[in-house]
C-alpha cells in the first residue's frame, strides 16, 4: 500500500472517530453512548464523578488525535516551523492531561482488572514517549524525535483501533466484557509493532551501503 494512502486512511480514520466523539458526548448525552450505557446497568457504577473525568478524557484526545496528522504529515519548513512548534506544544499538553485522567478512568475500566492494566500500560506508554519525544526536540536530536513521535501517535491511534477492533471481538466472543478486555491490549500493542517496524525499515534504507572488499 502506498504512503499516500496510508497517510489518506489515518487521516479519514482520525477525523471519522473525532467526528464520532463530538457528535456523541457533545450534541447527545453521554449515557447514550454505548459504553457508557452498559457501564450503567451495574449497580455499583455511578455517572458522576467518573463521566466528568471521561469528558475531560475525550476532549483531549481528539484534540491529540487531529493534530497529529498535521505534525507527521506536513514537514516544517519556512513559515510553517513556528505553527509546528505551537502545535507540538499543543499535543504534548494534550496527551499529557488525557493521559493523566486516563489513569482514573482505567482503574473503572469494564472488564475488570484485566483491562485496567491493559488501559494503565497503554497510557504508561502514550505518556512516556510523547515526552521523550518532546525531550529529543530539545536536545536538537531531530531524527529520534521524529521516531518518538511516530511511536506517540501510534498510541494515540489507539482511539480509533480500539473501535475498528472492538465489534468483530464483541461478535466473535458474544459478549462484550470479554471483548472488552482483549480491546485494551489489541488496541495499541500491533500499534507499537507496526510503527516499530517502520521506524527500523527507514533506519535500514538510510544507512549508506557497505563498502565493498
Amino acid at each position: 500500500m502506498g504512503k499516500k494512502i496510508v497517510r489518506a486512511l489515518v487521516v479519514v480514520f482520525a477525523l471519522a472517530v473525532a467526528f464520532y466523539a463530538i457528535v456523541q458526548y457533545g450534541l447527545f448525552r453521554a449515557d447514550q453512548a454505548g459504553l457508557v450505557a452498559f457501564k450503567l446497568q451495574k449497580p455499583d457504577f455511578h455517572l458522576a464523578p467518573w463521566v466528568y473525568v471521561l469528558y475531560a478524557h475525550i476532549v483531549t484526545a481528539v484534540l491529540a488525535l487531529v493534530i497529529g496528522p498535521i505534525q507527521l504529515f506536513r514537514k516544517p519548513t519556512g513559515t510553517r516551523v513556528k505553527r509546528h512548534r505551537l502545535l507540538g506544544y499543543l499535543y504534548v499538553a494534550a496527551i499529557t492531561v488525557s493521559g493523566l485522567v486516563s489513569v482514573y478512568l482505567a482503574l473503572y475500566a469494564t472488564g475488570g482488572w484485566l483491562a485496567s492494566l491493559g488501559f494503565l500500560g497503554l497510557d504508561a506508554c502514550w505518556l512516556a514517549s510523547t515526552w521523550v519525544a518532546l525531550r529529543k526536540i530539545m536536545l536538537k536530536d531531530v531524527a529520534a524525535h521524529k521516531a518518538w513521535m511516530l511511536r506517540s501517535y501510534a498510541l494515540t491511534f489507539a482511539a480509533v483501533t480500539l473501535r475498528v477492533w472492538l465489534a468483530p471481538l464483541v461478535m466473535a466472543f458474544g459478549d462484550f466484557e470479554t471483548g472488552y478486555r482483549l480491546v485494551a491490549w489489541l488496541c495499541w500493542i500491533p500499534n507499537l509493532l507496526v510503527i516499530e517496524a517502520v521506524i527500523r525499515s527507514r533506519k535500514a534504507n538510510q544507512r549508506p551501503p557497505a563498502a565493498s572488499a
